[in-house]
């Protein structure tokens, strides 16, 4: 393959960007004042950006020198779109990639939405390149391995006489998806359980984060159930792994280490969380199997 397309969810670098961010996001619709105003709020509380794109650019600087090729970066929701990066491609003479979405575990909602921008942006600008989509990238051993780093390195950071629940998470989707047969919950339990296995004395399960506003049923339970319900059963510390996710973001620095943090306070109970893999040497080595494949 000629170059690598390293594909994020994309992130709005200034306030005054969310409406026009939810309005691509929600396809158009528009979004209700209260709602913007929320993310807003959640975004000033973690410095009023979020660091997504600038780490992405790291990551594929990282990924290039060690491989030896040009990485260029598309964003599904923001600046700079998939659409104008496949144009520069193209512009660039790019006959042959690998296109890998900065999210380890394929769903439909999620990846497949990536690989359809992909194709209609190659389709607008008559570009036929050959091109090979990873679909899911979660049993690479070298991230596993990062992985169980990060866990570690937390799990030493707690003191042991302490009850401890690890909590693995991802980003919920829509119930609808198990109607599906959508990989996405099995992955991701796969993907906790090849961490767990080397932890045989850990107590650990699995819930999700970050659920959208829409009224539809979404996967839980989720870390703002499960964290009072820890604390009723006499925990004392939830160590929050989000292994769905492979860099920091509002997910991260909002909803983990200030909304999962309230919370803990709320109920009496410790929470942490392992560091995110961002520009790790095991996640860049992850990258690199992965467009080598």
């Amino acid at each position: 393959m000629d170059a690598i397309l390293l594909m994020a969810y994309g992130t709005p670098e200034h306030l005054d960007e969310m409406d026009d961010y939810l309005l691509d996001i929600r396809g158009g619709r528009p979004t209700p004042p209260e709602l913007i105003e929320e993310i807003k709020e959640r975004y000033r509380k973690i410095g009023g950006k979020s660091p997504l794109t600038e780490t992405t650019k790291k990551q594929a600087a990282l990924l290039a020198e060690a491989i030896g090729k040009k990485v260029y970066i598309g964003m599904r929701h923001w600046h700079p779109f998939i659409n104008k990066t496949i144009s520069e491609m193209k512009a660039d003479g790019v006959e042959s990639f690998t296109a890998i979405v900065m999210a380890p575990h394929y769903s439909a909602l999620s990846i497949g939405r990536y690989k359809e921008q992909v194709d209609t942006a190659c389709d607008e600008h008559d570009y036929k390149p050959q091109i090979k989509f990873i679909e899911s990238w979660w049993n690479n051993e070298a991230l596993i391995s990062t992985q169980k780093t990060h866990l570690q390195n937390a799990l030493n950071k707690i003191d042991k006489d302490l009850k401890t629940k690890v909590l693995f998470t991802a980003h919920s989707l829509p119930e609808r998806i198990r109607e599906m047969n959508d990989p996405y919950e099995s992955q991701l339990l796969d993907n906790a359980s090849a961490i767990a296995e080397s932890f045989p004395n850990i107590d650990w399960e699995f819930c999700f984060q970050s659920a959208g506003a829409s009224p539809e049923p979404w996967l839980g339970p989720s870390i703002e159930e499960r964290i009072p319900q820890l604390a009723a059963d006499q925990y004392q510390h939830v160590l929050i792994a989000p292994i769905g996710f492979v860099c920091d973001h509002v997910e991260i620095l909002y909803d983990i280490d200030i909304g999962a943090q309230a919370i803990g306070r709320e109920t009496a109970i410790e929470v942490s969380r392992i560091e995110s893999l961002n520009t790790s040497d095991g996640l860049i080595q992850a990258l690199a199997d992965t467009a080598i494949q």
